[in-house]
């Protein structure tokens, strides 16, 4: 199966984003999974997608026998009104469905300088988000998850030029994927999908705005050759 075709208007960022390079130490905190010792990396590493057989390997088989998930009407998850349902299944109220993806977005653990320096990541890749209805993409996101789980990354605006780091976690049990912005910007945003969705060219990805409102959108792989030069 070819590789799908990227959405109309979808494009990589400008040349060298702030995606393309993870942010540095914010001083007067801990290290914590935005921000561990990246420069031991060559910048191109992030650029790099995930295979199956490379994120089971990498996380020691933690999760082996893969998860996928697919959202809205048709999918393996979806809301009827207050109530969202899981492979046809009633799985749990929307407020209770939004609290577990937080709870997993939280679980990531804050480290000291020293121990960010001994964490090892694995990059997921760099990806294009595209809205619901929209066809155009302004918006980006780097992930990368380390042997424990944890996600880390950046999430670049190419409209207004904000960057934000980006942390989560994976749910062992579930495989469900969770993140949100690292520095307090748009708390209640948190984005959702399995882990093994992230090792694909295109994916959704469950965009809660809140408790009360989701979006399904789409997460587009971009590669290091389709930045363009400086």
């Amino acid at each position: 199966m070819g590789r799908p075709v990227r959405p109309p208007g979808v494009r990589p960022p400008l040349a060298r984003p702030p995606i393309a390079r993870p942010p540095g130490w914010r001083p007067n905190r801990p290290w914590h999974p935005g921000y561990p010792g990246y420069g031991r990396y060559r910048p191109g590493y992030w650029w790099r997608g995930a295979t199956v057989a490379g994120v089971a390997g990498w996380t020691l088989g933690r999760w082996s026998n893969p998860v996928y998930y697919s959202y809205g009407t048709g999918g393996s998850v979806y809301y009827e009104g207050d109530t969202v349902y899981v492979e046809g299944e009633a799985y749990a109220s929307a407020d209770e469905y939004y609290d577990q993806a937080t709870t997993i977005a939280e679980a990531a653990p804050e480290y000291t300088e020293e121990e960010a320096a001994e964490v090892e990541w694995l990059p997921l890749g760099v990806f294009a988000l595209t809205q619901e209805g929209v066809s155009a993409s302004n918006m980006y996101l780097q992930l990368a998850i380390s042997k424990d789980g944890i996600l880390s990354g950046t999430f670049y605006n190419e409209t207004t030029g904000a960057t934000h780091p980006v942390e989560g976690s994976v749910d062992n049990e579930t495989q469900r994927a969770a993140w949100r912005m690292a520095d307090g910007e748009n708390a209640d945003v948190v984005m959702e999908t399995g882990v093994y969705n992230l090792t694909e060219e295109q994916t959704d990805v469950l965009v809660h705005f809140g408790p009360d409102t989701t979006q399904t959108w789409q997460m587009v792989r971009l590669d290091e050759g389709e930045r363009p030069e400086e």
